[in-house]
């Protein structure tokens, strides 16, 4: 339901923002202590739409921080959309908000009558304490090792991450952050990968680090399942799998 719900600041950004090669203008942004998803500046006065955890709600916010809120419980697709026509109206002359995705979800697409319901709070409560967990160990570890990339949430596959190029005269890519169960691991999980040329490394003869393991499968990489995970565990994961794909 969050992943679902979280297209709709994807698709504001698609509709609003100019559109990158990257497709970063439809990532998204966290903050940990509003505990809300939300998207990037839509206009010059910093309007913006987020999604709280907690409510399971989407936040409207103006200049002056004046804030609409829409409930989503109970809600269909058709109301929503219809809200956040309503409310973005005033954003653009030449724009206007249309729900268009130009990539597939595993869910499918959703029907004007698709409703949604409420997941339980502390399932709520659970994957709000893993993104903040995420975002916190990930600012820290990216302004420790200084490294250039911003901690963005990619609508798309939903994780929470960063990506690297470390190296000049032999780069490798290197992503890490926080995916949410997919095929590789059924839970909520910690992740860094490095690429070379989009071939992954090779990690069979990797050290093992502290707190997660290595997988050299379909997957190549460290992984660390999030449900014992605290921010500490998280720096020193992401700290240590990152290093060994430094010193390569």
């Amino acid at each position: 339901m969050t992943h679902l719900a979280a297209q709709y600041l994807a698709t504001a950004g698609i509709s609003f923002l100019k559109k990158k090669d990257d497709d970063s203008h439809t990532n998204l942004g966290f903050d940990t202590k509003k505990g809300c998803l939300e998207t990037w500046p839509l206009n010059d006065y910093g309007c913006k739409i987020a999604l709280d955890y907690a409510q399971f709600s989407l936040h409207w916010s103006t200049n002056g921080n004046k804030r609409k809120t829409l409930h989503l419980d109970g809600k269909s697709h058709r109301e929503i959309v219809k809200w956040i026509k309503e409310v973005t109206k005033t954003l653009s002359a030449s724009k206007t908000y249309s729900y268009k995705l130009h990539y597939e979800l595993p869910y499918g697409k959703m029907s004007d009558d698709f409703v949604f319901s409420k997941p339980p709070q502390d399932d709520l409560d659970k994957m709000l304490g893993y993104r903040k967990i995420a975002q916190l160990a990930l600012e820290s570890v990216v302004d420790k090792m200084a490294l250039s990339t911003t901690i963005r949430i990619w609508p798309h596959h939903f994780d929470t991450g960063g990506y690297e190029i470390i190296g000049t005269s032999n780069p490798i890519g290197v992503g890490f952050g926080m995916a949410i169960p997919d095929s590789i691991i059924n839970d909520f999980y910690m992740y860094t990968s490095g690429y070379k040329e989009h071939d992954g490394i090779d990690t069979s003869v990797f050290d093992t680090i502290t707190y997660g393991d290595w997988m050299n499968g379909g997957f190549k990489g460290a992984v660390l399942p999030m449900k014992t995970v605290d921010e500490a565990k998280a720096i020193t994961f992401f700290n240590e799998s990152i290093r060994k794909y430094r010193k390569l």
